[in-house]
């Protein structure tokens, strides 16, 4: 055994480097996969709770409405609401109790981040929806788009710009947050390192390297999301198209003095 802090370092390395590899792994790929599902939920979430609800609606669609927003609010408050380690210990154990079914390690932390993240992306696309100018709704309207279309080609797209921060923010949270999943015995970077530490008595320096590996994905990972959302930006500075007839009546379009000749 090595007498100094760096030398046990190197010597977990060495001898446990593809069992962290693998639990970094584990983590990614639920974390990825978390987002994205929870992402396509908060989305799903966040344009029904925006369907408007008017008093000249028939009463039936009326009611339909207002159950399904009632019951998708409970469902953002509770996820919201609790932590995912005790989201996890309920889904997890709770549904084989009283529904017997049994998870498996791969499903239960799937459905586990993916629902919660969704719960968080609900709101999160509702307030970028709601952050977009009502003309634009509006003006859909009057060309006859329905509450879907008007989303999913007018409002969407503007709003995904002003929510990229966020869904960033949520992938970081996931890939720290997988950590509370070794609570049902899901083998990712935290269960890994735990399992190593507890073999080697070697606690201080398992977590160090685990500690490194997770800055490592969430700053590689924010750094990428950065440079996605400075290509969802554009260019700072957009020239006029020299074809764009309308500069002949906007005074920005200058006519030629005089012929070719004369100019020569």
């Amino acid at each position: 055994m090595p007498t100094t802090f760096w030398g046990r370092v190197l010597m977990l390395l060495d001898g446990y480097s593809m069992s962290f590899l693998r639990g970094a792994g584990v983590t990614m790929a639920i974390a990825l996969v978390g987002t994205f599902i929870g992402c396509v939920i908060g989305f799903a979430v966040g344009i029904v709770q925006t369907i408007p609800v008017s008093k000249s609606d028939n009463i039936v669609k009326r009611i339909i409405l207002k159950i399904i927003h009632f019951v998708l609010a409970a469902y953002v408050e509770i996820f919201r609401g609790t932590p995912m380690m005790a989201q996890a210990m309920f889904i997890y154990f709770g549904s084989a109790a009283v529904f017997h079914i049994n998870m498996s390690m791969w499903f239960a932390a799937f459905f586990i981040v993916s629902i919660n993240t969704g719960a968080y992306m609900a709101e999160t696309v509702r307030g970028g929806i709601l952050s977009i100018d009502p003309g634009q709704t509006e003006g859909a309207k009057a060309i006859g788009m329905n509450h879907f279309q008007t989303m999913v080609n007018v409002i969407m797209p503007q709003a995904l710009r002003n929510i990229m921060p966020q869904i960033g923010n949520n992938l970081i949270i996931n890939i720290k947050d997988t950590c509370v999943l070794s609570i049902i015995g899901t083998v990712e970077l935290f269960y890994t390192t735990n399992g190593v530490a507890g073999a080697k008595y070697l606690y201080f320096e398992s977590f160090t390297i685990a500690m490194v590996i997770y800055f490592i994905l969430t700053f590689t990972c924010s750094r990428i999301l950065r440079w996605w959302e400075g290509k969802l930006d554009g260019p700072d500075n957009f020239d006029l198209a020299t074809t764009d007839t309308l500069k002949h009546t906007s005074g920005m379009y200058k006519y030629p003095s005089g012929t070719k000749e004369e100019e020569d």
